[in-house]
């Protein structure tokens, strides 16, 4: 009777780890079901919607920059840099006897220096008379996005609108004119388009060039002339009507033109500035003439002449890409 009650004692002890173990099996079954896979019913989230994966924006349109120190010619270095012909001797800058360094051309130009020369370069020109010195320097800055949500184009247009509110230039990306006081401090007699540009005489960019914009925008032949290129020349002490700083049509696919003149006592200058954007490349031509005699004022629209031409050009050869 002892060897059976044992016997009987062992079933019953393995019946019960057998069913529990079953238990344990059967629960595990179910809350595999309940947790299954992203495509049961019940999850919103589902392989091949928009709201799981979102597209990455397209890169930008241009992958590399210009050699910038080539990228203007030397009939218009002529030109913005009156008397640099005649110090132009030929010579690079370089001495094979290493005794005397021969003053450099002033149509060589001098590289900016910058980190990388696939994101930002730069040239600059300079010449001094004895009337005064004119300053050219050209810039080109490749913009990317780090955001995958940003197109490099799209982060391009947020720079170039920072730049024009800082310039107190009426231009932003979403179409809303900026605020400013009056013509001659920052104020444009246009407004910005539903687009994002903006036309001199505040008509839409999309329609046609009014004839007095164009001819605005366009260097007079009085402004090439001898007489009006001599250090000194000229007769407007701050732009004003269409001189004043204002979005421009017809360069890339959008720009501003900035002028300033400076009296303090480091010299008397003016500085002009224009900025364009073209797809993810935004360019900055900055040109500039200082005096030594304060009572001969450098002629704004001779300055911004000379400026839009050369901008003109630069966006041309982008286009060509």
């Amino acid at each position: 009777m002892r060897r059976r009650a044992s016997t009987y004692a062992t079933y019953r002890t393995y019946v019960k780890h057998t069913g529990l173990a079953l238990a344990l099996a059967g629960a595990l079954t179910t809350l595999t079901a309940c947790t299954g896979p992203s495509g049961s019913d019940g999850d919103d989230a589902k392989p091949g919607d928009d709201s799981s994966s979102a597209s990455a924006a397209p890169p930008g349109k241009y992958r590399t920059l210009p050699e910038p120190c080539g990228t203007v010619s030397i009939s218009q270095l002529k030109d913005m840099l009156p008397g640099a012909e005649a110090a132009d001797d030929g010579s690079d800058g370089d001495s094979d006897s290493g005794s005397v360094d021969p003053s450099p051309s002033p149509f060589k130009g001098e590289a900016t220096v910058t980190y990388d020369t696939d994101r930002r370069v730069g040239c600059r020109w300079k010449n001094a008379t004895t009337l005064g010195t004119r300053h050219l320097n050209v810039d080109f800055e490749r913009v990317v996005s780090y955001d995958p949500a940003v197109s490099d184009d799209e982060q391009a247009e947020r720079l170039y609108d920072k730049k024009a509110s800082k310039a107190e230039i009426p231009v932003t990306s979403d179409g809303a004119s900026g605020q400013s006081e009056a013509p001659g401090e920052g104020e444009s007699p246009g407004g910005a388009t539903p687009d994002g540009k903006t036309s001199a005489d505040g008509a839409s960019s999309g329609g046609a060039k009014d004839d007095s914009a164009t001819k605005r925008n366009h260097r007079s032949p009085e402004s090439s002339d001898e007489g009006n290129a001599s250090e000194g020349e000229g007769s407007s002490p701050s732009p004003e009507g269409e001189l004043a700083p204002r979005p421009l049509d017809g360069i890339g696919d959008t720009a501003f033109i900035n002028d300033k003149l400076d009296t303090e006592d480091s010299g008397l200058h003016r500085d002009v500035t224009l900025v364009f954007r073209t797809a993810n490349v935004i360019a900055t031509v900055r040109y500039d003439q200082w005096v030594t005699d304060k009572h001969r004022i450098p002629d704004s629209k001779e300055l911004q002449d000379k400026t839009h031409d050369l901008a003109v050009q630069l966006a041309e050869t982008f286009e060509e890409e």
